[in-house]
């Protein structure tokens, strides 16, 4: 049984974690309430939008022709792959690469590259697959700002519509859906569908006859890119979020766990400490008896 001071070192540093997971417990409660009220308010805008972007789509004239609706080939992909900038929070990475690692192997034999969105996902594939561009920095703050969310979609198109060297383009990110859940996203941005998705209660594909009051050109000219735009932001307040309640969660067991073990120490303690009082007093009755 180990000493009464080597047990009582421990109960010290046990507490100082504790102490130091409550901490990062409270500061992650913090900015998941703030990230959770952007990505509520941010969710309906970009649905809508890439609602009527594909109603749109849908019926434009062949003679239409734009580069963020240029159906390619299929051997050269991009894939954005958004995780956090900072560890203990989980299997919130750990997921997110997995499903990086899946989508490789799911597509055997294609040309993939990797744009990577925080510091996690970087260091995994730097040396296992070709990262060809990467952001540090911009969910590790625990808010992101519009104006960073265009330079990383700026990017991507510019890599898709000027260098024509990537077929399609796909984005993973993790989905918010409450503290104890995250779901794992990954969907095709570019080219841009031009599926209709929505269908009437009869399965029909509903029929939607827009006016245009500029031509037609001129508005998926605009439209378009900002599309790519706001699925970039919504993608890193998702993250964001996710992470912030993938952080609380772990820190919230960690610190259940260094309570366990604090209580499981202290008891031991007390038994050792009882074990020495026993000893001491067999030896004083023992020295008694000897005179």
């Amino acid at each position: 049984m180990a000493n009464l001071l080597d047990i009582r070192r421990r109960i010290k540093s046990v507490k100082n974690t504790q102490q130091i997971t409550k901490a990062m417990k409270m500061v992650s409660a913090s900015k998941l309430r703030r990230a959770q009220e952007r990505v509520i308010n941010a969710r309906p805008f970009a649905q809508k939008m890439a609602e009527v972007l594909a109603d749109l789509s849908s019926q434009t004239s062949e003679d239409f022709q734009h580069p963020l609706l240029d159906e390619r080939g299929d051997e050269r992909y991009l894939v954005v792959l958004v995780t956090a900038d900072k560890g203990l929070c989980g299997a919130f990475n750990a997921n997110l690469i997995k499903a990086a690692q899946v989508f490789i192997r799911e597509n055997p034999g294609k040309q993939i590259e990797f744009l990577t969105v925080g510091r996690k996902g970087r260091d995994f594939f730097r040396r296992r697959a070709d990262v060809t561009g990467e952001y540090i920095g911009l969910t590790g703050k625990g808010r992101v700002e519009f104006s960073e969310a265009l330079e990383v979609a700026h990017d991507i198109i510019t890599r898709f519509t000027e260098t024509e060297e990537i077929d399609k383009v796909f984005l993973i990110f993790a989905e918010f859906k409450s503290v104890l859940t995250q779901r794992i996203v990954s969907e095709q941005i570019l080219p841009i569908s031009q599926t209709k998705t929505d269908e009437s209660a009869t399965g029909q594909a509903e029929t939607i006859d827009y006016i245009y009051e500029q031509p037609p050109a001129e508005v998926f000219t605009r439209l378009l890119p900002r599309l790519i735009e706001t699925q970039i932001f919504r993608a890193l307040l998702e993250s964001i979020a996710s992470e912030q309640g993938a952080r609380m969660t772990a820190m919230d067991a960690a610190s259940k766990n260094a309570g366990e073990l604090i209580s499981t120490l202290t008891l031991n303690l007390n038994r050792a400490r009882q074990a020495a009082i026993t000893r001491e007093i067999i030896e004083i009755v023992s020295g008694a008896s000897a005179l």
